[in-house]
């Protein structure tokens, strides 16, 4: 199948990257790989987004650190990049509006492609349309310009998927509109364990179609809780995360006891939203 008629996808990758690691990298080669091995895609670009300091968790530093450990981890890379809004926001903000800043974002670049284009008859075309529909801001006729924007689907580990099983943690109709609406590409060990949670969940089995599970057939049990454990006990994280982001740790002094009590006793932006009224 020529390039032109597979369908364009955008990997974007949530979470703490609290640091981030080489297991974090491997994930967008993972699932590239294997989506560009079913033939049907051609993955164009990756997205790291590192959470907001709003979003509390235990042990998380600041989110200027982390975005630039992430840029340093990226620096070499062809395809991945990190991208910022999320982490300068003020409030924790969720997975889904992730998902949708970066869809609007790449259909905003597309539409502006398409206005500079020197061929006059699109635009005619569309301002015609435009003025017969004067309903033309609902929903419906916002719909063609999807056509030739990327797929944004959320990359993720198996602990992502099991997180939507955890109570007030998501919010179900967020799950649906992940699932349904970008689809998930997510790198399991063992795809056994998360084929079984898709079969639990009525909302996952329900749109199973628009999931990918990309089995890591080389082993690797690298963490962001691990790298930052050894750390705290003065072992060497060499070859465990990328040489400048380790340069950058060392150089701030960022991880210790002290770091890890960071939000201790504050309960998760998440689970506050979710449980409040």
């Amino acid at each position: 199948m020529a390039n032109s008629e597979k369908t364009e996808v955008v990997l974007l990758a949530c979470g703490s990257f609290n640091p981030i690691t080489n297991m974090h990298l491997r994930l967008f080669e993972l699932a590239k790989d294997y989506l560009s091995g079913t033939g049907k895609y051609n993955v164009v670009k990756g997205i790291i987004s590192p959470v907001g300091d709003a979003y509390k968790k235990k042990g998380l530093i600041p989110a200027h650190h982390r975005v630039v450990m992430a840029e340093l981890a990226t620096k070499h890379s062809e395809w991945v990049e990190v991208d910022t809004w999320e982490s300068l926001q003020k409030e924790w903000v969720e997975t889904v509006k992730v998902l949708r800043h970066h869809r609007e974002k790449l259909a905003a670049s597309h539409c502006g492609q398409q206005q500079s284009s020197p061929v006059p008859e699109r635009p005619a075309r569309k301002r015609k349309w435009a003025d017969q529909r004067p309903d033309s801001r609902q929903k419906k006729p916002l719909e063609p310009k999807t056509e030739g924007v990327p797929k944004v689907k959320l990359l993720c580990g198996a602990d992502l998927l099991e997180s939507f099983g955890v109570p007030n943690l998501w919010k179900s109709e967020d799950i649906a509109h992940i699932v349904a609406d970008y689809g998930l590409v997510c790198v399991t060990r063992a795809g056994n364990d998360a084929q079984k949670f898709i079969y639990e969940s009525d909302v996952l089995w329900k749109h199973r179609s628009n999931i990918d599970l990309v089995n890591e057939w080389i082993p690797n049990d690298i963490s962001s809780t691990k790298i930052r454990r050894a750390l705290r006990r003065g072992q060497s994280i060499r070859y465990l995360v990328p040489d400048l982001v380790r340069e950058y740790i060392e150089r701030h002094d960022l991880y210790s006891s002290e770091s890890e009590d960071r939000n201790v006793g504050v309960v998760l932006a998440p689970l506050q939203r979710n449980t409040a009224g």
